[in-house]
């Protein structure tokens, strides 16, 4: 396994430094010093499938750029602290997003890109929902606040901003998402109730 981790990362290197179109399976070679039999025991399905496994990687790395706040959203500081570090991560990153480039070239309506980003939402959405609802046990967001779709609509307001922000170029949107998001949390503001509810 050790050596397919390090084709998994290499590629991941590659590509974050050149991008997924003139990335070659003989660059990712040379970077891993492995061998074309070696790449192709583990990953048969040539390419695509190691491209899969290095957004599985991107995806990976997401949720630990966020880490050790985003497991510990118990306290306010905390909260900013989580949001300084989704900042600084896209800000770091720039317009270029390996995951959505990996996935924009995988094609984002396959059966494993979609499960792929089916998992990564699900890992943030729980995280965050544990966050709210840690911070109703202690009082501090109201408890009629439904924690599940409220940590859905701060995946939400990270992920618009990340679109803008790889259109643009401006984090801009992304702090002002953020901040508003945790405004709202703060103050107790209830969102508005589903149709038909």
């Amino acid at each position: 396994m050790a050596t397919r981790r390090r084709i998994v990362e290499g590629a991941a290197e590659e590509i974050r430094e050149r991008g997924v179109a003139t990335t070659t399976l003989d660059d990712i070679r040379a970077r891993t010093a492995t061998s074309k039999s070696q790449i192709f025991h583990y990953f048969p399905g040539g390419k695509e499938e190691l491209l899969l496994a290095v957004a599985a990687r991107e995806a990976e790395r997401v949720l630990e750029d966020q880490e050790p706040h985003l497991s510990d959203l118990g306290t306010w500081s905390a909260w900013q602290d989580w949001r300084d570090a989704v900042v600084e991560r896209y800000e770091q990153q720039g317009v270029n997003c390996p995951l959505g480039v990996l996935m924009t070239e995988l094609g984002r309506t396959t059966p494993a890109a979609q499960a792929l980003t089916s998992q990564l939402i699900g890992q943030w959405q729980s995280a965050l929902r544990t966050g709210v609802r840690h911070m109703q046990e202690r009082g501090e967001i109201d408890g009629q606040l439904d924690a599940d779709r409220t940590a859905a609509a701060l995946v939400a307001a990270v992920q618009g901003g990340v679109t803008i922000l790889m259109s643009t170029g401006s984090i801009a949107h992304l702090e002002a998402a953020l901040d508003m998001a945790l405004a709202l949390l703060r103050t107790g503001a209830r969102p508005a109730p589903r149709p038909g509810r």
